[in-house]
């Protein structure tokens, strides 16, 4: 009985810490490419929201502005934006994301890429956060 009482309160300590670290967490605001630099069909390459995070800025094709981490989410290798297919491809094992939303396409990767959200201010592209983040890790 008091194997299950520590368990729940263990559990319920690991929930708590994790339903306030969301609340209080401030993503940096950084500039991350300008509009008038990337042409459809192209990428730069940043890092977000630390140095050590590599993140991939992608003008679709139909000229939409998207942001990813870099990172497959089967075994970290790097994607890259295959332009004529519209998706991130990672090279590794053949795992392909959408390119619109992250979201996988063909495994094995177990998750979407965690998406950078972006803001438009003039010419300037900034990254202002990110949605799923550090799932998983």
């Amino acid at each position: 009985m008091l194997t299950s009482f520590g368990m729940l309160a263990g559990n319920g300590w690991i929930w708590l810490k994790a339903l306030t670290a969301k609340e209080r967490h401030e993503w940096p605001q950084a500039v991350v490419g300008r509009v008038s630099e990337i042409g459809p069909g192209t990428v730069r390459f940043f890092s977000y929201p630390e140095v050590t995070d590599p993140c991939i800025l992608v003008r679709r094709t139909n000229g939409e502005f998207t942001a990813f981490s870099q990172k497959c989410t089967h075994l970290s290798c790097a994607v890259y934006y295959a332009a004529d297919r519209d998706r991130l491809e990672c090279p590794c094992h053949e795992g392909y994301f959408s390119a619109a939303n992250g979201r996988v396409l063909q495994g094995p990767p177990p998750r979407p890429l965690p998406q950078v959200l972006l803001e438009q201010r003039g010419d300037e592209l900034v990254a202002v956060g990110m949605i799923g983040h550090g799932e998983g890790e």
